[in-house]
């Protein structure tokens, strides 16, 4: 193969110390498929991993990223969803800063031919979060309302699209107006900014005092105390994350009040636990977006060889929306 590379660490030096270096993919084990990759996806835990603070810590020189799309170039021989020449989705723990990627085959989703390598690139870890969260552990309805907490974040976004295809009342915070704007056009019903409470009071007045259905939680701190505020009957509160730095508690009798639910979405283990439950997932996820319900938002792309300056610009949250790598 020629041009064959990957942007590595091999000292944790944060993305600065990522570097190109030449490597040799390999070829596929009985149960894996090697990708030529087209699109990269860049998230947050990619600047954490550079630097030896994510929880997964790969033994060193390592390329990071978590999701590349491309065209399958080889199978293993047990390997039967995807063939060679088919477009392909890959989530992994780490690996795709790469010109190719062997991975896992059950971390390998076929996409819709007409599907866009970006857009299947954006459409990877953080919808999957959103879906599995929403749907799997949320149990969300048509005809509820959902609270989404940085809803003009990765997996904000993501929420909102899905919560509003399938039907609910979408309510969104977001900390300046051109989010809560971008909130706003990307589906969601109302927007408020959670600079100060007075989104608490608003939502309260929104719902009729009835409070929400689903709160979806990627922050953490004091937007999960005042959520649980303003929960409805057998409300389901998702613990997404902690952006906010604090994690939260909350005492077992406000629970049991309201006969609600505080359930944690800790999506990647599922690959290990209940691999369907993300092929369904993406299943779903592929129809919706043939639908033109869910629109993955691109806002830039940037050479691989660039993944120090575009991993620069997230961690200084310059961007809005995807941030995406090609070869």
């Amino acid at each position: 193969m020629s041009d064959v590379y990957r942007m590595q660490v091999s000292e944790l030096g944060g993305p600065a110390a990522l570097e190109a270096r030449p490597f040799e993919p390999g070829e596929p084990g009985p149960h894996e498929v090697r990708l030529r990759t087209e699109a990269i996806g860049c998230n947050f835990f990619d600047l954490l991993i550079t630097r030896g603070k994510y929880q997964l810590k790969p033994e060193l020189p390592f390329a990071p990223g978590g999701e590349a799309a491309g065209v399958v170039e080889a199978v293993g021989a047990e390997v039967e969803h995807v063939a060679v020449g088919d477009r392909a989705l890959a989530l992994v723990p780490f690996g795709a800063y790469a010109t190719h990627l062997v991975a896992p085959a059950e971390r390998v989703f076929r996409l819709p031919a007409e599907t866009p390598f970006e857009v299947a690139a954006a459409m990877g870890v953080v919808y999957q979060t959103s879906y599995v969260g929403l749907v799997t552990r949320g149990r969300l309805r048509a005809g509820e309302t959902v609270l989404v907490h940085a809803a003009a974040g990765g997996v904000g976004l993501a929420a909102v699209q899905i919560a509003k295809a399938l039907g609910a009342t979408v309510i969104g915070t977001a900390g300046s107006e051109p989010k809560l704007q971008l909130v706003r056009d990307e589906g969601a019903d109302h927007a408020f900014s959670y600079r100060d409470d007075s989104w608490m009071p608003k939502v309260r007045e929104l719902t009729g005092g009835r409070g929400v259905d689903v709160v979806y939680d990627p922050v953490g701190g004091d937007a999960f105390d005042l959520s649980t505020k303003i929960l409805a009957w057998e409300a389901r509160l998702l613990v997404v994350g902690f952006a906010s730095g604090r994690i939260p508690e909350m005492a077992a009798n406000r629970i049991m009040l309201k006969n609600v639910d505080i359930v944690g979405v800790h999506w990647g283990p599922y690959f290990e636990h209940r691999p369907q439950v993300c092929r369904d997932a993406q299943d779903a996820l592929n129809e919706l977006w043939r639908a033109g319900a869910v629109r993955p938002l691109v806002s830039e792309t940037h050479p691989l060889r660039d993944a120090p300056a575009a991993l620069a610009r997230l961690q200084a949250r310059q961007t809005i929306g995807k941030l995406v790598l090609t070869p």
